[in-house]
Order: C-alpha cells, then sequence, then structure tokens
C-alpha cells in the first residue's frame, strides 16, 4: 500500500510547510504514516488557485463536466483495492466494509455525472418569459469527518464539480490520507487548481469558515463544529450545508415481526461500528416484544468476530480513536451505574487497539445520558415503552433531528407514526439508507440543507432569475 503524503495545490503535490503529524492505525492503537499539516499560507494559495481555476471552469460545457466525473470514478475503480486499504489503516473498519465504501464512492461519482441542472421556467406568456437559472457559487469548502472519509468526500466534492464549482477540501486529521490520494485521482482529470487538498490538525478547519475567498461550505460533523462554523461564516455570509450530529430514535410496534426486524435493526444500530451519524441509536420496544427482541439483540452481537479490519473473517472492527472510545466507555458506565443491565458486551477488549466489543442495554430509560447523548460508538440503548404517544414523544424530545424509524407490519400505521417523528429522514422497516436519489439532511440540531439527488445539487448553487421583457 502506498500512502499519499502530499497536499495538491493548483495541481501541484507540495509539503506542508507547518510539519507533519502522526496518523493512528486504530487497530493498534499505533502511528503509521505521517501526514503533511498546511499553513495558513498554502490554505490561502488553496483558495487563490481554486479562485483562478473557477474564473474558466464555470463556463466548461454540461458534457465535458459529465464525461470527467466519469472518468474520476474510472479512477476511482482502478484504483479500489488501494483505497480500501487505506481506508481499513485510517479508519478501522473491516476490509469488506472498505471495499463496500470505495464501491459507493464510485457509484455516487456516476449517478452526480448524470444529473441535470434544471431550468424552470416561471411565465413564458405574450408579456415575459421568465426562467429561473442555477449558476455556481464559486469556491466550494469541503470539510470531512473520520467515519466514512473516502465516501463523504465524494458527497461533497461530485456535485460541487457536476454544478461548475471549485474546491478546497481539507479531511479529518484522523483520516486524512484517502482524501488526499481521491484528490490525487481527480487533478489527473481536472484543471489544476479545480480541487485542492489541505490538512492539518488545527487552524485550517476554522480558517477555511473565516476565510472570505470560500463562497460555501458543506460540512459533515459534529454539532459544536457546526455551530463555530456558522459564527466564522457571516462575515462574507458563506451559503451553508450541515449535516451534524444525530441521536436517531427507532420504534419497535407490537406487530412487528421480529425475525425480520432483529436482524436490520442489528445492522443498521451497528453500521460501521455504530460510528455513522445517521446509526438507530435508541430503540424504543413495545412492552410485548421488549424482552424477547432484547435477548435477539444479545444474540447477535455475540455471534459478531471483533479485530483488526485485514484479518480474514472480521465483521467488527476497532472505534476510530481514543477520545471517542473513552465517551463509550463513559456512557456504559454510566447506565451501569445507574442499575441498567448489559445484556453483551461492555468493556473494552484486552491488548493493544481501540476495540470495544457490539453491546446491548436494557431496562434502561430517557434522563440517562447513553439515550440523551450521541454514543456513537458500538452501544444500542433498548427502551420500553407501554403506550406509541409517549414513545413518540420520548424520540421526539431530542436536541437531534437527523432520522427516525418505526419497525412493524401495519405499513399504513407505521407510515403515521413516522411522519410524527421529528427528523430529516424518517424510514420504516430500515433505517440508516441514504441513496443518490433520495434527499438527506436534518433539522433542529442536526443541522439544515440536503445532499443527494436534484435538490441536494442546487445547494451547490445560486438562484438567477432570467426575465425576458415581450412587450
Amino acid at each position: 500500500m502506498t500512502i499519499s503524503t502530499a497536499l495538491m495545490i493548483n495541481g501541484r503535490s507540495l509539503k506542508g510547510e507547518a510539519g507533519t503529524f502522526a496518523v493512528i492505525n486504530p487497530a493498534t492503537g499505533q502511528a503509521f504514516a505521517d501526514c503533511p499539516a498546511a499553513s495558513k499560507a498554502q490554505l490561502d494559495d488553496a483558495v487563490t488557485a481554486a479562485t483562478e481555476a473557477f474564473k474558466t471552469w464555470q463556463h466548461t460545457p454540461d458534457d465535458e463536466i459529465k464525461a470527467m466525473l466519469h472518468k474520476i470514478a474510472d479512477g476511482i475503480e482502478a484504483n479500489a483495492d488501494e483505497l480500501a486499504e487505506i481506508v481499513v489503516n485510517e479508519q478501522g473498519k473491516p476490509l469488506a466494509l472498505a471495499q463496500m465504501e470505495v464501491g459507493g464512492a464510485v457509484a455516487w461519482t456516476r449517478y452526480a455525472a448524470e444529473l441535470e441542472i434544471p431550468v424552470k421556467v416561471v411565465e413564458d406568456s405574450e408579456a415575459r418569459l421568465a426562467e429561473l437559472h442555477h449558476k455556481p457559487v464559486g469556491v466550494v469548502g469541503s470539510i470531512t469527518p473520520w467515519n466514512w472519509p473516502l465516501m463523504i468526500a465524494v458527497w461533497h466534492v461530485m456535485p460541487a464539480l457536476r454544478t461548475r464549482n471549485t474546491v478546497v477540501i481539507k479531511p479529518s486529521s484522523l483520516t486524512p490520507f484517502n482524501t488526499l490520494r481521491l484528490v490525487e485521482i481527480i487533478n489527473e482529470v481536472v484543471p489544476a487548481g479545480v480541487v485542492n487538498s489541505v490538512t492539518g490538525e488545527s487552524g485550517i478547519g476554522s480558517g477555511m469558515s473565516a476565510h472570505t475567498g470560500i463562497n460555501k461550505i458543506v460540512f459533515t460533523g459534529s454539532t459544536p463544529t457546526g455551530q463555530s462554523i456558522m459564527r466564522s461564516a457571516a462575515d462574507n455570509l458563506k451559503r451553508l450545508t450541515l449535516e451534524l450530529g444525530g441521536n436517531d430514535a427507532g420504534i419497535v410496534l407490537e406487530d412487528a415481526d421480529l425475525d425480520k426486524v432483529a436482524p436490520a435493526i442489528f445492522q443498521t444500530a451497528f453500521l460501521n461500528m455504530g460510528q455513522t451519524c445517521a446509526a438507530l441509536k435508541r430503540l424504543y420496544v413495545h412492552e410485548s416484544q421488549y424482552d424477547e427482541l432484547c435477548q435477539r439483540l444479545a444474540a447477535l452481537a455475540a455471534e459478531q468476530k471483533v479485530g483488526a479490519g485485514l484479518e480474514p473473517g472480521v465483521t467488527f472492527g476497532p472505534v476510530q480513536n481514543q477520545n471517542q472510545l473513552e465517551l463509550v466507555m463513559e456512557l456504559v458506565d454510566d447506565a451501569r451505574a445507574g442499575g441498567a443491565k448489559i445484556l453483551s458486551g461492555g468493556e473494552r477488549l484486552a491488548g493493544e487497539g481501540y476495540f470495544y466489543p457490539p453491546t446491548i442495554v436494557a431496562d434502561i430509560t430517557d434522563g440517562t445520558r447513553l439515550v440523551d447523548e450521541e454514543q456513537f460508538g458500538p452501544v444500542l440503548p433498548v427502551i420500553r415503552y407501554s403506550n406509541i404517544d409517549d414513545a413518540v414523544a420520548r424520540a421526539n424530545d431530542n436536541v437531534n433531528g437527523l432520522g427516525g424509524s418505526v419497525w412493524g407490519s401495519d405499513i399504513q400505521r407505521a407510515k403515521e407514526i413516522a411522519m410524527r417523528l421529528e427528523c430529516g429522514t424518517a424510514w420504516i422497516n430500515n433505517h440508516a439508507e441514504v441513496l443518490p436519489h433520495c434527499p438527506f439532511g436534518g433539522c433542529k440540531m442536526s443541522g439544515f440543507g440536503v445532499e443527494f439527488g436534484e435538490e441536494g445539487l442546487l445547494e451547490y448553487t445560486a438562484p438567477q432569475l432570467v426575465s425576458i421583457n415581450r412587450g
């Protein structure tokens, strides 16, 4: 495996002027490579390069943009093995899941390539022709998290390119190498300066948020960081798309078929070791189904093979970083001290690496930190309820509003309940499923704006009405 250890600014590979920082493999807890750290001056250079490139890139014909995006997808596909191995080493997920991430990045890039930028005819009369067009905003700043480092970079960059914007991207300092390699692949296709990469442990992200040369920030990550970005973005009224934290609730109805829903609930709660913004993070189960479903989930947890992502047969990798592991341990210990019952897992595994087994916590309720706070890790609290109105109220009694789900056999009733949930996406008999053609975003403290589909594409544009007087 070759690790890309260079920034890309104006089509040139550069060392970081602020030195380097170590990147940790979460399966060992040890550094496996050093990453370049960009200086503030290099951030300025990247924004300048993107600004200059935008002057011509914004006029690129549609068919050329589409062809370039497909060529980028070809490049990702051609380097799939390398990219997947980088994901495993820096993020920790099992190889099969990393391969799925790479495959998803290819598919999402090809989907973005074929999206059309609509022109809406508002009026077509003898008096006037009024058309609503959508123009690129200019330089887009992308700040990505550590949980899906390749996929989320693709989610940010490809619609920006499709709408003829230029990009400066900063990955998480915990998982920078996939993004550096992705930007190298992109630069084999697009003109110099169209996509630039900068990295750093502190100062670069906040510098992007406040930079008056950046016209839009798209950010996926924590709510406190999103709030900070929003404050910093005020000086030049940057456009923002913020996909922030979630504490997604699922409600299991009394008519749910546990043979069907138990495996799906487990999968969607523990996707990527629970380190997914829209994973199912607290589960409300009707009292008639509660004990049986808890036991089924605990049995599924016990079947998982926990280990390093490149080891054969591993289905469950480590928590990505030490701080997140300590938060998970703290929340489980607090629940245990409050009388909750640990049905599986519940203790960090001995040895090196940040391993914590899939953990099911029963006999717990709202008011416990593990229920009220986003754990973002391999733990699922299961809460008993007897009245559906009470369950909905408790599901909604949270500052977050990213996703939610209802599980049951009566689809119409499940839909009626799902539409009462205060969240951006409500799934029925599923959770955490995001699709390239379905808009996805949150409400309340989970952010605003959407990604994916035509609606997500237009987040990277500014509307312009062209009104032609025919009188």
